[in-house]
């Protein structure tokens, strides 16, 4: 470590401030566990990229991702968490209590550790899209589809994540695009038949995204489509007079490029990662589903352990799980604690 630990010893620090860590943050507050909850590079996770918000239960009218986020630390700020910012760089959960080194240096220790810093889609990296993600373009269908009702939309991809999307969209859009940079998918065939079986889902291979257009006032209007007949035309851009490019009126983008889990802070601990970076708890000693990882104490909730589903409410859910679960760890510790001291000489 870096740092000198401070003298404190928390009861639960909570590792992100999405709406899994906020939901933890919530329970683990009210059960009086005073959590720390860390707010890293990116306060409120993926959810702040998102401008409104129709499918999460009790908002008939839909709510901003920004209004959802402040709402929740509030809740969570009201019950007794506090929250500070900080990055993981290093965890030790060899020894109790666990200790955490941040970026500046600094050292925290915790009896519990709830691991709720989520997964970041991966960008393209074309013009534009730093202003517009969340204004037409965005990293899910599932939440932002209907919002394009009638509009000509871009999927960019070309694995299963970008059919599951395609599909998806083309139950509101007019024309739904796949953009992909070579002539061959990596989607699964099943996947790919149904995608090429669909009237409103076109191909555009050997394609990708260069530039987004519009504003936050009128949204993703349109796209400059770049291609080349070998493929990869980012590639040749400054050499080859085979490049092509093209401007197209969309009403929306979505990028489908797959999503990094944000936990490569856990690597060298004895908590499982899959190949993706993807947390993997475990079950308990009745084949129950827990959200405690292989190290106890440890817990897991959101998107760091969810390459599937991805929803704001289906994280919202395991932060709450989580904290449960922290909860029963720490009165078993008290009780083995408790039951040492009165064996003790």
């Amino acid at each position: 470590m870096s740092g000198p630990p401070d003298a404190t010893v928390h009861d639960v620090v909570i590792v992100g401030s999405g709406v899994a860590g906020l939901s933890a943050a919530v329970y683990a507050a009210r059960a009086d566990l005073e959590p720390l909850v860390l707010e890293g590079p990116e306060p409120g996770g993926q959810l702040t990229l998102t401008t409104d918000i129709e499918n999460y239960l009790g908002f008939p009218e839909g709510i901003g991702g920004m209004e959802l986020i402040g709402n929740g630390k509030e809740q969570a700020e009201r019950f007794g968490a506090e929250f500070t910012h900080g990055t993981v760089e290093n965890a030790t959960l060899a020894e109790r209590p666990f200790e955490l080194e941040l970026s500046d240096g600094t050292t925290l220790r915790t009896r519990t550790l709830i691991v709720a810093s989520g997964a970041s889609a991966r960008w393209v990296g074309a013009d534009g899209e730093d202003e517009l993600m969340g204004y037409g373009l965005s990293t899910c269908a599932t939440c932002d589809g209907a919002f394009h009702r009638g509009d000509d939309v871009l999927v960019i991809g070309g694995g299963d994540s970008a059919m599951e999307e395609a599909l998806f969209l083309a139950k509101f859009a007019d024309s739904v695009t796949i953009v992909h940079r070579r002539e061959e998918l990596r989607a699964s065939a099943i996947m790919a038949d149904r995608a090429r079986d669909h009237d409103a889902i076109e191909f555009r291979w050997n394609t990708e995204l260069e530039a987004l257009h519009g504003s936050r006032e009128a949204g993703v209007t349109g796209a400059t489509l770049v291609s080349h007949p070998d493929g990869h035309p980012s590639d040749k851009a400054d050499a080859d007079d085979d490049l092509a490019r093209e401007t197209v009126d969309v009403g929306g983008v979505f990028y489908a490029i797959g999503h990094t889990p944000n936990t490569e802070f856990l690597a060298g601990t004895d908590v499982e990662r899959d190949e993706r970076g993807y947390l993997r708890p475990r079950s308990d000693a009745a084949g129950r589903a827990t959200t405690e990882t292989q190290v106890a104490g440890v817990f897991v909730a959101g998107d760091g352990a969810d390459p599937r589903y991805r929803q704001a409410i289906t994280a919202a859910g395991t932060g709450s799980m989580a904290a449960l679960d922290a909860e029963a760890y720490l009165e078993t510790l008290a009780h083995t604690d408790a039951a040492t001291v009165e064996g003790s000489p």
